[in-house]
């Protein structure tokens, strides 16, 4: 049995301690539990590393009465004028806790008991904000490196930065300003220095370019400046600026850093970080800006913080066996313990940034990439909020707890750390795989964020957790072995593009026929899917072909988070299309494109109307109807085209006429709640009528635009160009922070929105091209719209004519659909209402029953 005694308090580091639990154990009959376990090592970690920290947090006392509600939830009395003392910082003891109680030891039990009576209360530090900083090289200040100065919108809680500039031109002193009234244009209020040109100087108004900032970056002069502290006070978090003994605590001597890691395998982690390209290595920037091994990525102090984790979990290691734990517990132990070291670090380092709207931290990994941020949030690991060593324990505690009630009825399960292509055959009646995205996400380059830190940790630990890292960092891909990690980054081929890609798309083709091989003959391989890239469709497609699957069915199934970074602004897809395949038959053979074509209709129709009713929408609704229409296309290993002899239907043109058969199926239902046919409407109009109705006339992500438009037969670059639909870029109302790499005031060129009617202003709108080809019917609208705002109802009367339109049923059904989806008591559904109620009026009172086609021509 267990029997627990207490251990030295932990400290909170805010005046309050978490008493600690030692273990007499007589194994093997321990009555606790794995979690708690689990928890009360990761205490005894947090109280080993408090030790070595505490004077690298300081935390302050505030002299003030106490702020809290009464039992029924209203506010304490306000307190009477005393008069103010300056804040202290607390000094921690032998076991690096602080309390607030020998400062208030002057004050008696009586005084202390009525909360209108000030006092000193303990302010722990939660986060620090920072800037980093470059030199102007007009004047030669000193640059924060600011995005936004906002430090706080959330509700009513208002907090600003201020920059006022000192007499030597030196660079700039902070000032904080509470209760900043709203404004319209809190963007324009908060601006910080940096923009997509630069960084401006405040000093002298001159642009430190991008290139200049990479310069300084390369030669090693940009610095940091600490600019604010965020802390935890009686009502929530609270914000002022840094005193001169909080930024003296944050310098760590290089040599005492080296001093300390000595003690740990590998010393510092010096291991270079990935280099910036093309394919999935565009997600890096860092490398640019001189952050050039994973160590830059850390301040000193930060390093020293995780390194003192680090040791602290390999220490527990030997307690652990001293307390008579087994060589499995204690293995299991650690193992879950390493991953805060993980979490630690995903909030520790110099890519986290601060939710000026959730006030708390954000992961760095916000999405798959590193990209360079230049104001950052260093969280406090000693706090038990986010960011801090106690919640990321807790956290995987709880995973565990969940685990346990989760696979308990279930054999246990197997991990094997090897190649694809090396698993036996014939032995499996069900294989399901997550494959790489194609250049999507650089898989083991961000995995080596965290590599370099379990290696450390893990050393020694086991024969397996040694060999799994051996290398000093993860497996990417090996030329001389032609294996490894399948993604398409040409930086690994030297910069050849054409080569990167195509082995990728061979590495998942013999991938993938190894899983046949290794199916039992009525097995199923399932492939979970969520790219909305059409090469990457069409390269999966492929591979499947290549090895001799066939598809038989396909879900999308809701998968991703909404409310993750990456989903907020962008149209990144909100389900994961799951794939159903089974092994083709060794006799199958080719099929004719016609057959296949049809048999691709009927299939595919009636999924459509029950994605539909499902309510799957946007980029997800195309790809979702991919599996179903693939059935008729997988079943042959070569599909040949009827009128050209020797050639094939390539599987890029059977997903165009797939995507053009889905868009379709949209469009009519939104011309029509029953559906109807749509091979009259022309593309351009398409287009818009798929673009209006997942975005309106929001910003959007090019990936969506670019799926939409290869679905109509069109480009992106048309669309923004000769066909004046799309705009780049543009003023963004998001409800994300100003603090968010993606919140920028001004959307970038991946970005696209829909030009509004009263935007278009091309001369020739609505007008029948050189060649005589009729206008879009999208376009007829637009320009119909802008003469009957000009007021002149002989123009109108005169275009409706001459265009065809009294009587076209599509331009009547297109007129319906877009004013339901423009926005209510807008000018726009307005001018709608009014050429609808002027259409009907003509056609009632006309005795002629005039019908005009769209090349003008009566009938």
């Amino acid at each position: 049995m267990i029997s627990a005694r207490t251990l030295p308090a932990s400290g909170n580091g805010d005046g309050s301690s978490t008493q600690q639990t030692s273990f007499d154990v007589d194994w093997p009959e321990a009555s606790a539990d794995f979690p708690w376990h689990l928890r009360a090592w990761g205490r005894r970690v947090l109280a080993g590393a408090r030790r070595e920290l505490a004077s690298c947090y300081p935390t302050r006392a505030e002299f003030e009465p106490v702020k809290r509600k009464g039992r029924r939830g209203q506010p304490a009395p306000v307190p009477g004028r005393f008069k103010p003392r300056p804040p202290k910082i607390l000094t921690p003891d032998v076991q690096g806790c602080v309390s607030v109680e020998p400062l208030n030891a002057e004050f008696d039990s009586l005084y202390l008991e009525d909360p209108r009576n000030p006092r000193w209360v303990a302010k722990p530090t939660v986060v620090y904000l920072w800037a980093r900083t470059a030199e102007c090289g007009d004047c030669r200040a000193e640059i924060p490196l600011l995005k936004t100065r906002w430090l706080c919108k959330r509700g009513d809680k208002r907090v600003l930065l201020a920059m006022t500039p000192r007499e030597d031109g030196s660079g700039v002193e902070f000032g904080l300003e509470s209760d900043v009234p709203r404004s319209r244009d809190d963007g324009a209020l908060g601006a910080g220095t940096m923009s997509r040109s630069g960084a401006r100087c405040p000093c002298c108004g001159g642009i430190a370019t991008m290139r200049d900032l990479r310069v300084q970056g390369r030669a090693g002069r940009l610095g940091a400046r600490m600019t604010a502290v965020v802390v935890d006070g009686q009502e929530g978090k609270e914000y002022r600026l840094p005193r001169e003994e909080e930024i003296d605590a944050a310098r760590v001597e290089r040599g005492e850093l080296e001093a300390f890691f000595a003690e740990l395998p590998f010393g510092l982690p010096v291991e270079p970080t990935p280099k910036s390209g093309v394919g999935a290595s565009r997600a890096f920037s860092v490398d640019g800006y001189g952050l050039h091994t994973w160590g830059k990525l850390f301040t000193h102090r930060q390093l020293l913080a995780i390194g003192a984790f680090a040791k602290q979990i390999r220490h527990v290691r030997d307690e652990m066996a001293d307390c008579g734990y087994p060589p499995e517990w204690r293995e299991a132990l650690v193992a879950c313990l390493v991953p805060s070291i993980s979490r630690l670090a995903d909030r520790c380092n110099t890519l986290a940034t601060w939710t000026n709207d959730h006030d708390k931290i954000r992961s760095t990994f916000a999405r798959f990439a590193l990209p360079m941020v230049w104001d950052f949030a260093e969280s406090c690991p000693l706090t038990d909020t986010t960011g801090g060593f106690g919640q990321a324990v807790e956290w995987i505690a709880r995973v565990c707890e969940h685990s346990q009630e989760a696979t308990s009825p279930a054999p246990p399960a197997t991990a094997m750390r090897q190649s694809a292509i090396d698993i036996q055959a014939g032995e499996y009646d069900l294989i399901c795989t997550d494959p790489p995205y194609y250049d999507a996400i650089p898989y083991s380059d961000l995995m080596d964020f965290f590599h370099v830190w379990l290696r450390r940790v893990l050393h020694g630990l086991s024969h397996e957790t040694d060999v799994a890292f051996a290398d000093p960092l993860g497996p990417k891909w090996d030329t001389n072995e032609n294996d490894g990690e399948l993604i398409d980054d040409a930086g690994r081929f030297g910069g050849d593009r054409a080569a990167s890609k195509r082995s990728y798309e061979d590495g998942m083709a013999r991938a993938f026929s190894r899983l046949n091989a290794c199916l039992r003959d009525d097995g199923r391989l399932v492939i979970v899917f969520a790219n909305k890239q059409p090469d990457a469709w069409e390269t999966l497609v492929s591979a499947l072909i290549r090895a001799g699957f066939v598809v038989t069915g396909s879900w999308p199934i809701r998968t991703e988070r909404e409310n993750r970074q990456r989903s907020l602004s962008s149209a990144a897809l909100a389900s994961s299309i799951w794939i159903v395949c089974r092994k083709r038959p060794p006799a199958s053979r080719a099929g004719w494109d016609r057959r296949v074509l049809a048999e691709m209709r009927d299939n595919i129709t009636t999924r459509l109307r029950e994605f539909w009713d499902a309510g799957i929408r946007g980029p997800d609704f195309v790809w979702a109807a991919t599996g179903p229409a693939l059935e008729a296309y997988s079943r042959h290993p070569v599909v040949k085209i009827t009128d050209a002899p020797g050639k094939q239907l390539t599987v890029a043109a059977f997903l165009r006429h797939v995507r053009r058969m889905v868009v379709g199926f949209v469009v009519s239902r939104l011309l029509s709640p029953d559906g109807g046919a749509t091979d009259e409407l022309d593309d351009v109009t398409t287009y818009y009528l798929l673009h209006r109705n997942d975005f309106g006339l929001e910003p959007a992500a090019g990936g969506a635009s670019i799926l939409y438009a290869l679905s109509c037969n069109l480009s992106d670059s048309d669309l923004a160009g000769r066909l004046d639909v799309l705009a780049r870029g543009g003023k963004r109302r998001s409800a994300q922070s100003d603090s968010d790499d993606s919140d920028a005031t001004v959307v970038g060129g991946g970005e696209v929105r829909l030009k509004a009617w009263s935007q278009r202003r091309g001369k020739s709108l609505g007008e029948p091209d050189a060649n005589g080809t009729p206008p879009a019917v999208i376009d007829c609208l637009h320009r119909l719209m802008q003469l009957w705002k000009a007021g002149d109802r002989r123009q109108v009367d005169r275009f409706l004519e001459q265009r065809g339109l009294w009587r076209h049923e599509l331009f009547a059904c297109l007129t319906q659909a877009v004013l339901e989806l423009a926005e209510g008591g807008s000018e726009e559904r307005s001018i709608l209402e009014s050429i609808q109620n002027h259409l009907r009026a003509a056609d009632a009172g006309s005795p002629r029953q005039r019908a005009f086609r769209l090349d003008g021509h009566s009938t």
